[in-house]
């Protein structure tokens, strides 16, 4: 008779760890995500960072310019059932290296199990909106900021991004964080941008800052490379060169900022 009271508790437990499984751990610990980002984890924190920015599964969520899909891959399951996930690529237009760039992201996107049916919309640097006008309850953007600041597109970026939230939407900003002074010739350069800068430009496109984190600091950063921000992994420019040295360092020190669109 204790043998099977201990098995049915087992049982029992074992369901309702299933039953009441944080969909957000779940998302994470997908074995079909992809080897190398789950590597990556220790440094960009998911868990947090998007507990931080109040995600929820009945969300229906962009995040723009996702790459190879790191974030996607998280993002993508955790929506599916109850929330819309859409990812916003990059228009073709935008610079002479995007065609190239979409073609590798759309490639190692297809090698994902995760991914290959994602739904894709086309972030456009001329006036096309990026979705319907309030429609949606989350704007992501994870490692992006230095890219149109440089391209001199984060103002409309952010409008559209102000645009397609609903009143009281949440814009999630992760970022490379520059130190406070830095010049925008020496952040374009380095593709490190100051927060004071994200935020300026945030509040101008109408939003209102919430909170702030240290979850993606990484204090090992002093942000001045030889190769600006891709001296360090994942890109590791240098190529042996100092290659211990950039590992100790880890992935850069960013920033992690939530604004609001008021209500």
């Amino acid at each position: 008779m204790k043998s099977l009271f201990i098995a049915l508790s087992f049982i029992i437990l074992m369901f309702t760890n299933v039953i009441f499984a944080n969909p957000l751990d779940t998302a994470i610990s997908n074995s079909d995500r992809t080897a190398d980002y789950i590597k990556r984890d220790q440094y960009r924190h998911p868990k947090e960072t998007l507990t931080f920015f109040g995600i929820k599964p009945s969300m229906s969520v962009i995040e723009l310019w996702p790459s190879r899909g790191w974030y996607s891959e998280i993002l993508e399951p955790f929506l599916t059932t109850e929330g819309i996930f859409l990812a916003a690529d990059f228009d073709p237009n935008y610079a002479a290296w995007t065609p190239k760039v979409i073609k590798r992201n759309i490639a190692n996107r297809a090698k994902s199990k995760i991914l290959s049916e994602m739904k894709m919309i086309t972030l456009f640097i001329d006036e096309k909106p990026l979705y319907d006008r309030e429609s949606v309850d989350m704007v992501l953007t994870f490692r992006n900021l230095h890219n149109w600041l440089k391209a001199e597109l984060l103002m409309d970026v952010f409008n559209k991004s102000y645009a397609v939230l609903k009143p009281g939407g949440i814009f999630g900003i992760v970022e490379h964080r520059a130190l406070p002074g830095t010049s925008i010739e020496d952040m374009n350069k380095s593709g490190y941008v100051t927060e004071k800068l994200a935020i300026e430009y945030a509040e101008k496109a109408g939003f209102v800052l919430i909170a702030t984190s240290e979850i993606n600091a990484n204090p090992k950063d002093g942000t001045i490379h030889p190769k600006g921000v891709w001296t360090l992994p994942p890109s590791l420019r240098l190529g042996d060169e100092d290659k211990e040295k950039y590992l100790a360092i880890g992935e850069s020190d960013r920033m992690t900022l939530k604004f609001i669109k008021p209500e």
